[in-house]
This record gives structure tokens, sequence and C-alpha cells, in this order.
């Protein structure tokens, strides 16, 4: 089954470039639906029994084994969600009915997917190279000063963190003799001089991945940059992938019981939460404070990650999907609000709930979640985390996690009173709502959040049943 996930997309590419082009790009948003639909599908049947595939069937110096946990299944239908949700955003323009466009979309799902599905420290370094090489063109497709810059700024720093990863796999192959996790773990619970440098160089390399505080310098630039349905892959699902998830995964395997590795990402979380949200604040663009605000949020999983006991880890998992669920509705009606206006400068626009009350009240939910109100999403994982954290004694970094969501609830205030409360802005009398896909997948999205907040107590228990809380 884990086989599928790597073959399904590579298919799909050799299916959009069999017919002539302009065909291809016609039909490259139902292939794109339609891989995003059997992905949805297979991870939410995987029945929590685990999927093995591939097991050594290469004959290759590092072990390459693919696998499906719980965790895993959950990331991969995260990733079909989010990539539903930016399809919906791209549809409305030439943008989607792009073979090239397409193609890299396939690309990148198959990329994301091997991140979440192998075993080894090399074949993840391949994988995560396939991600963020189609992560560097997307965002510069379209050519702009501004996009080429920040695909430029992306391409620099995660190069940084390439080498640097590769640098670490080398010495740890040469201490282990393998890259495998569970060798490798083992290794590093060893010691040593190499073990050590190693270390410090992953932390660097997954915090520029996950584009943690102040390893962020990329993040802002690429986010506001790129095409709006880019933005939505970026700021929902990729980044995350990409490091965040990576870093939960080894928090959990390889790097338990080491102390290092989770203090430095404790405090690097801490810092990035700190620095997204006060950043957040002072932004006149709404696709930037929406960047910064993914800085800050993502400082919440890894200080729950850094933590890593069973209930922290749980917690990270838990904001991981949530993040992803509320980001990318707000993503979604960052779009839209562009598109309807023809700018996301915050000083130009006021009173667009007059005339978008779907995009409005979604953005409400969106913000609210994000700041950990009840009973939606967002609050019952940031219970989780500030609980992992008081019952390890980390009682700094608990009441620091919760002052800092106050100071998301504000910043929020601030952008939706800027954009939809108060006096319709002069020039904006003729707009409307968006288009039907839009306020769709906005309205899902927001259902979904609110749905999750509604029932997690019930996913509690069942996760409690299974051994995982």
């Amino acid at each position: 089954m884990p086989v599928l996930l790597l073959f399904i997309p590579l298919l799909c590419v050799f299916i959009l470039n069999v017919p002539k082009r302009a065909t291809g790009g016609r039909i490259a948003p139902w292939v794109l639906g339609a891989v995003c639909t059997i992905q949805a599908a297979l991870a939410i049947s995987y029945k929590w029994q685990g999927w093995q595939g591939l097991d050594s069937l290469l004959k290759l110096p590092v072990e390459f084994t693919l696998a499906i946990d719980f965790t895993g299944a959950v990331v991969l239908f995260t990733i079909a969600m989010v990539a539903m949700a930016a399809i919906a955003v791209g549809s409305g323009g030439d943008n989607m009915r792009s073979l090239n466009l397409g193609n890299l979309t396939l690309m990148l799902i198959m990329g994301m997917n091997g991140v979440v599905m192998v075993r080894d420290l090399f074949t993840l370094y391949i994988f995560l190279e396939i991600t963020a090489v189609a992560s560097y063109i997307l965002i510069a497709k379209e050519k702009k000063i501004d996009a080429l810059e920040g695909a430029f700024k992306y391409l620099i720093l995660s190069g940084v963190a390439t080498v640097t990863m590769l640098a670490a796999n080398a010495l740890l192959f040469m201490q282990a003799g393998s890259l495998s996790y569970d060798v490798v773990g083992a290794s590093l619970l060893s010691g040593g001089l190499l073990a050590q440098i190693a270390l410090v160089m992953y932390v660097v390399a997954f915090c520029v991945k996950a584009g943690v505080a102040p390893f962020h310098g990329w993040l802002p630039g690429a986010y506001s940059a790129a095409p709006n349905y880019v933005s939505v892959l970026l700021a929902g699902i990729v980044t995350k992938v990409a490091g965040v998830y990576v870093i939960i995964r080894l928090m959990g395997g390889m790097f338990s019981g080491l102390v290092a590795p989770g203090q430095a990402f404790m405090a690097l979380g801490a810092f990035s939460i700190v620095v997204g949200a006060f950043a957040a604040i002072g932004q006149t663009n709404m696709k930037r404070m929406l960047a910064y605000s993914s800085i800050s949020q993502v400082g919440y999983i890894i200080l729950a990650a850094g933590l890593g006991t069973p209930l922290a880890l749980v917690g990270a998992m838990t904001h991981f999907f949530n993040h992803a669920t509320f980001k990318s509705l707000l993503f979604v009606n960052a779009a839209t609000v562009q598109e309807q206006t023809g700018t996301l400068e915050m000083d130009k626009l006021g009173g667009l709930d007059e005339k978008m009350k779907v995009t409005s009240w979604t953005s409400v939910i969106g913000f609210l979640s994000t700041a950990g109100v009840p009973p939606l999403s967002g609050f019952w994982s940031k219970l989780l985390i500030i609980m992992a954290l008081a019952a390890a004694g980390q009682w700094f970094y608990a009441a620091l996690a919760l002052i800092m969501s106050l100071v998301t609830l504000g910043y929020f205030l601030i952008m939706q009173h800027k954009l939809f409360f108060g006096k319709l802005r002069e020039g904006l009398e003729e707009i409307r709502e968006g288009r039907t896909a839009l306020k769709v997948t906005a309205l899902a999205l927001a259902a979904l959040t609110v749905a999750v907040g509604l029932l997690f107590p019930l996913a509690l228990a069942i996760m409690h049943s299974y051994g995982l809380v």
C-alpha cells in the first residue's frame, strides 16, 4: 500500500504528458483531484494496523523501508486535504490548467508522501529534496520580482539545510554503519563526538525546513509572494511535512532518550512562538500577517515535540492537523479577498463583511481556532500541549504558550477589524462574495475546524483506547 502513494502521482505525471500539451493542461485539475481523493481514501482505510512496503527491495547501501503508522496516516490525509483546497483556489483562472503546474504539484505530493513513509535518513533526504525543488519552482512560477526573491531566499536557506543534513548523515554513517532510524537512534545513545556534531546539524537543518525562528528568513517572503494556490500548499502542508513532521517523527523515535535535541527544540519553539506573534502585529499585508502567524503556531508544535512525552507528541500531532486546517482556511480567504478587491493591503480595505459574509465569518472561525478559543479545534491541541508542559514541570513554557495565545487573539482581531468590520471602504461598493469553489472550500474547512473541536473528546477517548494517550 505505501508503494501506491508514490506510484500513483508518478503514473499521473506520465498520463498528463502523453496527450498534447493543451489537453494535458486541461485535465490536470481533474487528475490532481483524483489523486487527492484516492490518497485520502487510502489514509482513512489505514485502520491502525500499519502498512509495510519496499522493505530492502532495492540493493542500496542504506535500508530502504516504507511504512505507515497512525501518525503517518493522519499526515497523508492532511496532504490530500490541503492539496484539494489549493486546487480549488487555483481553479479560477488558467493556473491549474497548466501542464507544468500539474506535473510540479504531483511531484510535490509524491515527495511529501515519501517524507512521511521513509524510515532511513538518506531516503528522507531524497524525498525532502524532491519536495523542496518542486516548491522553489512553484513559488517563482509567475516570474514576478517578489516571487523570484522569495523563491531565491528559500533556495539558498534550504540549500544550507540540505548540505548540513548530508554532512550529518555522513558523520552518523561513519559511526553507525547504517542510516535507518532504529540503528542511528541506538548509535546516538552511545554518544561520541561525531554524534554530538551530527545532532547540532540536524537541529539546524530541520528548523530551517520548518521555518522556525531564527531560521525563518525565507518564510514570510515565500508565503506572501507565491501565487495564492501555492501559498495554500506552503502554509497548509509543505513546510509542516518537510520540517515539522520530521522533527515530531525523530523526537518520537530516533532522538527519544536524548536530552540535548529536545531542549534545543523546546527553546527554539518558544522563541518562534514569541517572534512570530509579535512580528505579525506590525504587518499590513494579510498574507504576511498569516505567514508570521504560521511561524508562531509552528513554534507550539516544535515546543511540544521537543518535550517528547507521549502526551506532548499527541498534542504536537493534533496541532499539526489543526494548524493545517485553519491556516489553509485563512489562506483560502486571503485568496478570495485578493481576487475580489485586487489587494491584500489591510489599510486599503475595510467593511468587507457587508459584501463577503462567508469569507468574513469563516475567517472568524479560523482565527479563533488559531488563538485557541474553545470549543474550536485549536483550543484542544493547545490545551494538550500546555497540559503536557505542566505535567513535565515546564511551567515557564506552559505560561508562555498560554500568554502568547492571547497575543495571537489580539493581532487577529486587528486583522478582522481592518478587513471586514467597520464602514465599507470607498471604491469597494461593487465587490461581491468570492466564486463558488472558494466559498465551498472555506465552508468545508471551517466546518471541519468546528467539528474537530466539538468531537475532540470522543477522538481523545478513541486515542486512549489505542494507547496513544
